[in-house]
């Protein structure tokens, strides 16, 4: 889509990442998941506290994609102790890639992709790795398609609820 900007985002963003982070993540996963655990989750990562954290975290990263004025979408890639797990040198984490219902199948979460490898690649990464929940096809088959391999798991707390993650990797 030609009409499709990404940027940087900074502290002034926090927002607008707040706004994209609980409806896509609500999108996509209150069907699969209580509304008690569905609440708990998003009160606890997406509250202005945990955002600011983590947007002014060195190690951290926040990349908006916007149609126009409009958001509809944002990477988060993580280095170094902003990790979520590996805290691999070498890797760089991409933690999220939330694209708008509304914009599925419209190549934003390739552009935003494409961003973290651009990342990676300037930063001198050998490779990219993720976490993805077991039941959410939709990303793994995206994943794999862009060449990524399973390698681990690990558990995935969503509010009171310990789910699967497939920890994927792919080689630079």
């Amino acid at each position: 889509m030609e009409n499709i900007k990404i940027s940087r985002a900074a502290i002034e963003d926090m927002e607008t990442i707040q706004q994209i982070g609980r409806q896509t993540f609500f999108e996509t996963f209150a069907e699969s998941n209580t509304e008690a655990d569905m609440k708990k989750y998003l009160d606890g990562h997406f509250s202005q506290e945990q955002l600011s954290t983590e947007v002014n975290h060195p190690d951290s990263r926040f990349y908006i994609a916007w149609e126009d004025q409009s958001p509809i979408g944002y990477l988060k890639v993580n280095t170094g102790q902003a990790q979520t797990e590996l805290q691999d040198e070498n890797s760089l984490e991409i933690e999220r890639i939330y694209v708008l219902s509304a914009y599925h199948g419209k190549k934003v979460g390739q552009l935003l992709y494409e961003k973290a490898l651009e990342v990676a690649r300037l930063l001198k990464k050998s490779s990219i790795w993720l976490g993805v929940w077991e039941e959410n096809l939709r990303a793994i088959k995206f994943y794999t398609r862009n060449g990524f391999v399973a390698f681990d798991q690990h558990i995935f707390k969503m509010g009171d609820d310990e789910q699967i993650d497939i920890m994927m990797k792919k080689r630079l």
